[in-house]
């Protein structure tokens, strides 16, 4: 990727702190373990941490044309309105700090890319098994222009659903000697066939040979909903469906992660796993009724992430949370919202219906997804304006678990980091081998990396940025990142003692650092000692009433930075300090 250029300038404020109507709502859920109480109120959310790992993703339906394509690509010219239909959407999710796309791939037996295994879908061209031609891969694009921008590109694949019974996916899949059921919202493989799972891991393997996706997402990976109910005999028990789902399931983990491991495979399960102790899932759930074992996923390993579809209201979406939360098993879990209902011709919600829930999945540590991109981009009752609010600071992915054996990758190299132009700009060039790195800026230093406030680029691919309209006060520091998600230690801007902005050098004697007198006037519950790269090195508790000194006995030689840390969690740099006791 080439260098990038972006406008930075924090004045004004980077949000508009639109007000919304001040509701609280208190949400008791049906387990003791997990209580959460948010504020409805976006002012008061602006003020508080905005989280710097979460995901926020788009389905972007291919299905249909639904989202994407409008436009059929029989032509260069056609080819060039739909890629620049897909630049506009994604252009839109970056204002909004969407950092997940959940792309539709597989459609229905057929494919958005030159697949040796199924046909075109007609979606591209407008033809079923119609290639664009002109050496133009609609995936291959997704993928380029979501890496440009940031954002991870998960291939989404419609699993069990094979389409319309005589369309050419379908009849293709019965030429392969597939067993197939037809109803009347289409045709589907019969789950229980013992080659389907080696068929759909085929598909998924060579998309990840293909392209650098960044996640495989299964949807309809379940029994159909008109799927006549176990007939309790002849291996049709509820134990047997779900293990025939689970064995597709496990087919596609292994395949992906024997090329790529760092690919995050997930599923859109229906949004009730189980019934609860309290709250009946009303006869629709993932696990009894259509043989999804989600919950069992995430613990053995399955799958890195969830999406479960959470197209629901009151008692049958809240309570819901706690369970998928209290039983990702150190996974996560990205609640789907259903952002259709808010278009009077598919459902009566409100704004407030989606913003509650919003707050309430961030309060309990989800991401969100919004089902589906264009009830989101043509702002459906003011929820695009409002997720570009909500999203007040870029966000980074969350590291996948499965990487924890994996180390972080190496700090990066410059000679020098920053060049600052007369003209106000600033250039930046590093070395590494990293494929991605996360640019902070903040008028403190050393940057704070653990503030998403500091965070001005996720996930760039370059090596080298050029930054226009910089303020002269902002410093920099930059992090590698590997494709697991794991960050290395900041690479923080070259800056002498003497042009920072920070008070001159704390004294000492190699014993005890004397701290200077302001501190008397703040209430300071916590001193932090950071390491020249802006890591958290000592933490000592204490205030300045009691003494104006603390011990440094035990901290090595070397330059380190004091910060102040208050009752009400607000952080002041107190100075630098040098031990040499040499």
């Amino acid at each position: 990727m080439t260098a990038l250029e972006l406008t930075i300038s924090l004045h004004p404020s980077i949000v508009k702190r639109k007000y919304i109507k001040e509701t609280i709502l208190t949400i008791l859920f049906c387990t003791p373990t997990l209580t959460v109480q948010a504020q409805t109120s976006l002012t008061d959310y602006l003020t508080r941490h905005q989280p710097k790992y979460e995901t926020r993703a788009v389905w972007l339906t291919t299905l249909s044309n639904l989202d994407w394509p409008k436009t059929y690509a029989k032509s260069e010219a056609g080819i060039s309105r739909q890629k620049q239909e897909l630049i506009d959407i994604l252009d839109s999710y970056q204002r909004a700090n969407i950092n997940t796309v959940l792309l539709q791939t597989r459609v229905r037996a057929a494919t958005i890319y030159p697949s040796a295994i199924e046909p075109w879908d007609r979606c591209i061209t407008g033809t079923e098994g119609g290639a664009p031609g002109f050496g133009y891969d609609p995936l291959a694009f997704a993928v380029e222009e979501c890496h440009r921008r940031g954002m991870e590109l998960h291939a989404w694949i419609a699993t069990i659903p094979a389409g319309a019974k005589n369309s050419l996916g379908c009849r293709l899949l019965r030429q392969k000697g597939f067993r197939i059921r037809n109803y009347k919202t289409g045709s589907y493989l019969d789950p229980a066939d013992p080659n389907v799972p080696a068929y759909l891991a085929a598909i998924c393997a060579e998309i990840v040979k293909k392209y650098e996706v960044d996640g495989i997402n299964l949807d309809y990976i379940r029994y159909p909903d008109g799927w006549p109910r176990p007939t309790y005999r002849n291996g049709d028990f509820p134990d047997d469906r779900r293990n025939n789902i689970t064995a597709i399931v496990r087919a596609i983990h292994d395949e992906v992660k024997a090329i790529k491991p760092w690919v995050k495979i997930s599923c859109s399960p229906v949004g009730k796993y189980s019934d609860l102790s309290r709250y009946s899932s009303k006869n629709f759930n993932a696990r009894d009724r259509v043989a999804q074992e989600a919950q069992e996923w995430l613990r053995t390993g399955l799958m890195d992430q969830l999406y479960p579809m959470q197209y629901f209201r009151g008692e049958n979406y809240y309570p819901f949370i706690a369970d998928w939360m209290e039983n990702a098993h150190g996974r996560e879990v990205v609640t789907g919202l259903g952002t259709y209902f808010l278009d009077p011709r598919e459902g009566n919600w409100t704004l407030d219906d989606m913003t509650r829930q919003m707050y309430v999945s961030r309060d309990a540590g989800m991401g969100h997804a919004h089902f589906r991109s264009y009830f989101l981009t043509s702002n459906k009752q003011g929820i695009y304006d409002f997720e570009q609010q909500f999203n007040a600071t870029p966000a980074l992915p969350p590291a996948i678990q499965g990487g924890k054996s994996v180390a972080p990758p190496t700090l990066p190299a410059h000679t020098p980091l920053i060049q600052r132009l007369e003209n106000g700009s600033v250039s930046m060039n590093w070395e590494g081998t990293s494929p991605y790195y996360n640019i902070y800026a903040s008028r403190s230093f050393p940057v704070d990396i653990r503030n998403a406030r500091n965070l001005v680029s996720g996930r760039y691919t370059g090596r080298s940025l050029h930054l226009r309209q910089v303020d002269p006060a902002l410093h920099f520091a930059i992090t590698a990142m590997n494709r697991y998600g794991k960050e290395s230690d900041p690479l923080q801007e070259t800056v002498t003692l003497r042009e920072q902005a920070s008070p001159s050098l704390l004294p000492n004697d190699g014993t005890t650092l004397v701290l200077p007198i302001r501190t008397r006037q703040a209430d300071i519950i916590r001193y932090e000692i950071q390491t020249m790269q802006g890591q958290p090195f000592r933490s000592i508790k204490g205030t300045s009433r009691n003494g104006m000194q603390i011990s440094i006995t035990t901290i090595p030689d070397g330059i380190y930075f004091l910060r102040g840390c208050t009752q009400k969690n607000r952080s002041y740099m107190l100075g630098a300090f040098i031990i040499r006791r040499k």
